[in-house]
């Protein structure tokens, strides 16, 4: 598998006041792909910073991916950079220049004269066309690498990898992707998970673990010509470890989902339904169900109950986040909607918490139905959103797991 490096450029980045998302979905993209990430490097606005950089990436790699510095400003030096590393001048580039005035155009707007510094590229590189914004990228020989540049924008980046990037590396490499398996997981941590699974002997199967809150995810990466019978046998063996903590296996071409679309289908499948009453959530429940797969089918409304107000039924003397609270809810929901389930969670966090500091937080969870009410409580840690967004995700697997015990 040829190696990849991925260079991050821009002081935003350097220090931290950007979060390089851009590495990291290039990363798994790359992986995807068939390359071998072998290393990622951040560099500030410094044209010789970044020439070094691409220098000692083009010494490691087969292909070295780098984003950002294409812009209009004195401070995008991507393009000299790379020129002085490959030993380049600079070329105007016509119709690059074209493109960019169009762009322009099509926004009604009258291009600035700075705009023309993205129509200069090194001599004899190949022009990558951005239909997404103003900023073209490049590809260029640089010792022994291909060294590709994109804009750092996100939303340009992305697209042009795919529709621009992605011909050009099927192009240039021979390219054997692994095949890739994912279990699923929720209500389980990474120790839990890794105390399951216990020592991973499989040496052609790379295994690692990867956390996506609500959900930790096992990963499965096999050669190239592993065989599909194979590939099913390790991964089912493997969930038949961890055990009713999966909730779906990625990569088998079985039907997939996230938690809530596969809770959902779970409801829809048997024809019923579920109403959501929540406390002290800010709405992530409610959200979290509304924004799966066949949500409109089996959700009867949800309720965000906010300070000062209770369940129906609900003692004076009882606390707002509690076993009686998130019973009497669930309840209230059922009555009132008329579903099958009433699911409500009250959820509160360490009062001194503020931003992204961490600690701890309680939560109640309670299913309704007609064969009575299930309750569970348990403890969550983060900052106050993660905590939010771990209950949330508590509750649908409590429902999942309520659902798949009959």
């Amino acid at each position: 598998m040829p190696g990849a490096e991925i260079i991050s450029q821009g002081d935003e980045v350097l220090t931290g006041q950007t979060l390089d998302t851009n590495a990291a979905w290039l990363a798994e993209r790359l992986t995807a792909l068939g390359f071998t990430v072998l290393r990622h490097t951040t560099v500030g606005d410094r044209r010789d910073d970044i020439r070094e950089a691409v220098l000692a990436a083009s010494q490691r790699a087969e292909l070295c991916l780098c984003t950002g510095g294409l812009g209009p400003t004195e401070d995008d030096l991507t393009a000299e950079a790379v020129a002085d590393a490959a030993g380049r001048t600079l070329i105007f580039d016509a119709e690059a220049m074209g493109q960019i005035e169009g762009m322009f155009a099509r926004f009604g707007k009258p291009m600035p004269e700075s705009n023309r510094k993205q129509a200069w590229f090194p001599q004899g590189a190949l022009r990558l066309d951005n239909r997404w914004g103003t900023a073209p990228g490049f590809g260029l020989q640089v010792g022994p690498a291909w060294l590709l540049c994109l804009p750092g924008v996100p939303t340009e980046m992305r697209p042009m990898f795919e529709g621009v990037v992605v011909p050009v590396l099927h192009r240039r490499f021979s390219l054997r992707p692994g095949r890739l398996v994912t279990l699923r997981t929720a209500g389980i941590g990474e120790s839990r998970l890794q105390q399951r699974i216990g020592p991973w002997r499989r040496r052609e199967v790379t295994l690692g673990y990867r956390t996506m809150p609500p959900e930790n995810q096992v990963k499965l990466r096999f050669p190239p010509d592993t065989a599909d019978q194979e590939a099913r046998a390790v991964a089912e063996s493997l969930a038949a470890r961890i055990g009713e903590a999966v909730f779906s296996i990625e990569g088998l071409g079985d039907p997939t989902g996230d938690l809530p679309s596969v809770t959902l289908g779970l409801l829809g499948a048997r024809a019923q339904t579920v109403a959501v009453a929540e406390w002290g959530c800010g709405g992530r429940l409610c959200a979290l169900l509304y924004d799966g797969v066949g949500a409109e089918d089996v959700l009867r409304g949800g309720r965000i109950l906010g300070r000062g107000e209770r369940a129906t039924n609900l003692p004076s003397d009882a606390a707002p986040v509690s076993e009686a609270a998130a019973r009497a809810l669930a309840e209230d929901a059922l009555v009132a909607s008329g579903a099958t389930y009433g699911l409500a969670l009250t959820v509160v966090a360490d009062p001194d918490l503020h931003g992204s500091q961490r600690g701890s937080g309680s939560a109640h969870v309670a299913l309704a139905g007609c064969g009575g009410t299930q309750h569970r409580p348990f403890q969550v840690a983060g900052s106050r959103s993660l905590i939010r967004t771990l209950a949330a995700g508590a509750a649908v697997d409590f429902l999942r797991r309520q659902l798949l015990r009959g």
